[in-house]
């Protein structure tokens, strides 16, 4: 019969406290909060641990390759436009903090229905019911017969919608990140998909001049990728399109013969996906550089981090 009784501790070998190694140490602890502390004070009262030493390290990476000359790409979701980040985003670049903008075919809708009206995200549990989810007109109209031109002079979708928004000045084109993108002459890349977006079910979709439109974009894309040796590469909240575009786009231009290594990827959404963990964060830098994964809300993460950026570089107010 076996033996149930209680194991008998008595012979335990301990250890000795101080040689032991240990991850964390009180050095890294947080500092106690100031109240009317700046904002460069509250960040270096962070613990220097975990996400918090993480989130500096990736600010440092950013401002050093900003620093260098190297390229910072953007790539969203339009969640993104959602939450109220396009004149953020606007202003960085402006400021010459990110190079190239690549985005998800739903940020067409929302940055385009902004700027037209001032008012985005439908209410899809009112309206789908009654079939009326995703129909806006205007929206639509916009955006397919953008990608008609787009089509038609054999240039990218981006570009055409921002122009397209420009050429009918509504009251709120400033808050447009697609206008802004044509303004600063800096490329706003759109990667459409079939079926995903609403601009899919008005009466003038065309999908011949969606693909043609939007592949013009990625080969846009590509070019943007073949020069980001030493820089980095954002994923905002883009769960499974962006990353795949990012994946195919590296081994594109690899396979061309462009040197495009000792990346910074970062990764920043709600939850943990699959395909950002692997495509952003872990594949592209396996021979060097370093990703990183942030959780977070979008409208506070990603304002965070870029603060943290603007307070390492110079001249920046």
């Amino acid at each position: 019969m076996k033996d149930y009784s209680p194991l008998d501790f008595k012979a335990v070998r301990t250890t000795d406290l101080d040689g032991r190694h240990s991850k964390v140490k009180v050095g890294a602890f947080a500092r106690p909060l100031k109240k009317g502390a700046a904002l460069s004070d509250f960040f270096q009262g962070l613990p220097k641990i975990l996400a918090a030493a993480d989130l500096q390290e990736a600010a440092a990476r950013i401002a050093a390759a900003r620093a260098a000359g190297r390229p910072v790409i953007l790539a969203m979701g339009g969640h993104v436009i959602k939450v109220g980040l396009g004149p953020l985003i606007i202003d960085l670049v402006e400021r010459g903090l990110i190079d190239g903008l690549a985005a998800n075919g739903s940020v067409m809708v929302h940055d385009a229905e902004a700027a037209l009206v001032g008012a985005t995200s439908e209410d899809v549990d009112a309206t789908l019911g009654s079939g009326h989810f995703g129909v806006t007109a205007q929206t639509g109209a916009l955006i397919n017969r953008a990608a008609r031109e787009a089509a038609r002079a054999g240039e990218g979708l981006g570009h055409a919608l921002g122009q397209a928004l420009i050429a009918q000045a509504p009251p709120f084109l400033p808050v447009s990140l697609l206008a802004a993108a044509v303004r600063l002459k800096r490329p706003l890349t759109i990667h459409a998909a079939i079926g995903t977006d609403v601009y899919n079910i008005h009466p003038e979709a065309d999908g011949a001049a969606l693909g043609a439109s939007s592949m013009h974009d990625f080969r846009i894309f590509c070019r943007m990728v073949s020069q980001l040796d030493g820089g980095v590469f954002i994923n905002l909240g883009s769960a499974v399109i962006m990353p795949e575009v990012f994946l195919k786009a590296l081994t594109l231009v690899r396979n061309l013969g462009h040197q495009v290594g000792n990346l910074t990827t970062i990764n920043m959404d709600f939850i943990r996906h699959y395909r950002p963990s692997v495509n952003v964060v872990g594949r592209p830098t396996q021979d060097g550089g370093r990703g990183f994964y942030f959780i977070g809300h979008h409208e506070i993460m990603f304002p965070l981090l870029m603060s943290q950026v603007l307070e390492r570089l110079p001249g920046e107010g």
